[in-house]
């Protein structure tokens, strides 16, 4: 390893000699789009594999209900033994960690996601876990282009471009749609973006759908598409606000599973308990099972009716109503199996369960037109929308879902109705949710994902950086003559006043004693609580840096104390401290003169 390491650091000091800065990164932007494909591919061929021994025992005939229900349980447990012995039970799933990553971790992601989410969302998927491949390998890019960087000793901007190249690398290698992966990357991960930082983005996003499409030239959706007409378009305004509500419901329902699974503790029966749950869904809807992509060509192909078949309701398969019912039943579960199957302990991703979702939108949207003789249409083109719009609003990234929508399916007759329907899903979801499924957990921990580059600067900073705790204090019933002395023999001109239980009473300011100073007869009957005043404000330890500034802006001070949650001090924050982690993170994040 060390030799490894010693030829790579090697190789990059003649590279930077002999190179431009251009093309280095130009040069960095290939080598992570070909290392992102070949773990695109990867993964699709480990999962076709593990599919393929699952199949083996369902054979064929009559459904195996029984084979339904175990084996997404061990797929999962499969998952969550191989974490524990291997990773040491420590691989966050989802695309959030990226984001913590870049506000948190100036970028840095671990090794281990390089490889981790591989070989755990392979054996949850490839089992019939209810999640898609799409998290899995966006996190294992951005690993790829985090870990790439930092062998490469590069600054932080350049080190989070190229985490999102190896992102950009992930999506278009796996669905064989660069332009998305590119604008998957600028709207959902990065804060800040700028024509030239397109470059790099499109060079690895090229390079992997170029080496994905060498060993996958198939489209993942084939979709015959007869163009739109003028007189649907009330129709796709009315499916985006549909779309919009639908999304509202995804992301509230993800994030209130995602807390109440949480709580469990102990892993293996979380993971048992999780999956049962998740096969008993699929025993009574099995289109639940996997990824759902299959459903979607089948809708997209105009056999809906196919998919009753080899399911508890096959005979009621020429039944319209009792279709849209049973779509709209997947539909609503699909998000609680997604849920089950992440949070109980296997790895995959919400992406492919909103194109799901979004599909059966659009299908029952667009029958129910039919049925009511209202229009004539054409349903597959809703059916595609339909996808668009959910993730659209899901993820709050109506661009990528406009393009990832068009080059996977070809309708690139439909952009307009694609941008009609992302749109109004888009503005729908962001009234009833701020923030999109990703982001949402950031914000709660009192980081802003999204913004302009000052708010995104000072909301990277958390009280604990900046705590002033090697603070001298005084007790509530110490005498202002021993204040007095400790503020001679201090630089401190300020003291927090606590009590026997560490409890914080206030605060004495040296001004506030100078009427004592010379007056030793009162200063000796006088206690610190008599002098003790309540400063402005007070903050809480894990308090958002937007509300403290606020504190600090209507008070008009320069240094406030910091309690705990139990109302102990446990130091001081002042303004100055704030302003100097500021212009620490805005050197920081400018280092590297990107592509110039």
């Amino acid at each position: 390893m060390t030799t490894i390491k010693l030829l790579l650091r090697r190789s990059n000091t003649f590279l930077l000699k002999h190179l431009s800065r251009r093309n280095y990164i130009i040069l960095a932007c290939i080598l992570i789009g070909l290392v992102a494909g070949l773990a695109a591919v990867l993964l699709k061929v480990m999962v076709h594999w593990v599919e393929k021994q699952v199949q083996q025992g369902f054979g064929s005939g009559q459904v195996n209900y029984f084979w339904l229900f175990v084996t997404p349980i061990i797929g999962i447990v499969l998952s969550v033994l191989y974490e524990q012995r291997f990773l040491g039970g420590r691989l966050v799933k989802g695309v959030t960690k990226i984001m913590f990553a870049i506000t948190r971790r100036q970028g840095n992601l671990d090794r281990r996601d390089m490889y981790g989410h591989l070989i755990t969302s392979a054996l949850t998927v490839g089992m019939g876990g209810s999640a898609g491949l799409e998290a899995p390998i966006v996190l294992t890019g951005s690993a790829i282009g985090s870990n790439i960087s930092r062998q490469l000793q590069l600054g932080y901007k350049e080190k989070t471009l190229l985490l999102a190249c190896g992102a950009s690398a992930g999506i278009a290698a796996i669905f064989n749609a660069p332009i998305a992966g590119v604008i998957f990357s600028a709207e959902v991960l990065l804060t800040e973006i700028s024509i030239p930082v397109f470059v790099p983005l499109l060079i690895s996003a090229a390079t992997a759908s170029v080496l994905s499409q060498f060993f996958y030239q198939d489209r993942l959706f084939a979709l015959m598409v007869e163009g739109w007409r003028l007189k649907s378009i009330p129709l796709y305004f009315l499916l985006g606000i549909f779309c919009g509500l639908v999304s509202v419901y995804i992301t509230r329902t993800t994030h209130f599973l995602e807390k109440r699974l949480a709580k469990f503790n102990r892993r293996l029966r979380k993971a048992v308990l999780g999956g049962a749950l998740l096969g008993l869904l699929i025993v009574v809807f099995p289109p639940l099972y996997g990824e759902g992509y299959t459903t979607i060509s089948k809708l997209l192909m105009g056999n809906e009716d196919l998919l009753l078949h080899r399911s508890l309701f096959g005979d009621l398969t020429t039944n319209q109503w009792a279709l849209l019912l049973f779509l709209g039943a997947i539909a609503f579960f699909k998000v609680i199996a997604t849920s089950l199957t992440v949070g109980s302990g296997g790895n995959g991703g919400i992406f492919a369960g909103s194109l799901f979702t979004g599909a059966i939108t659009g299908f029952i949207f667009a029958r129910l037109v039919t049925l009511s003789g209202v229009l004539k249409i054409q349903e597959t083109n809703f059916v595609a929308v339909g996808m668009a719009g959910v993730i659209a609003g899901v993820l709050h990234a109506p661009l990528t879902a406009i393009f990832l929508i068009a080059e996977i399916t070809g309708g690139y007759s439909l952009f307009v109705p694609l941008m009609i329907v992302a749109a109004m899903s888009y503005f729908i979801t962001r009234y009833f949710e701020p923030a999109s499924v990703y982001a949402r957990p950031l914000q709660e921990g009192g980081s802003h994902f999204q913004g302009d580059r000052d708010t995104f600067l000072l909301n990277s900073i958390e009280l604990t950086d900046i705590l002033e705790s090697e603070v001298e204090t005084v007790r509530t019933t110490h005498s202002v003559r021993e204040v007095i002395s400790k503020f001679l023999r201090s630089r401190q001109n300020i003291f927090p006043v606590i009590d026997d239980q560490q409890k914080f009473s206030g605060i004495i300011l040296l001004e506030d004693l100078k009427d004592l100073l010379f007056d030793e007869e009162r200063s000796a009957k006088l206690l610190a609580k008599d002098v003790a005043v309540q400063p402005p404000a007070t903050l809480v330890l894990g308090e958002k840096m937007a509300d403290v500034m606020q504190k600090f802006d209507s008070t008009w001070v320069w240094k406030l104390p910091v309690l705990s949650g139990k109302g102990a001090f446990i130091g001081f924050v002042s303004k100055k401290k704030i302003f100097t982690k500021y212009r620490q993170l805005l050197k920081l994040y400018s280092q590297g003169d990107v592509m110039s």
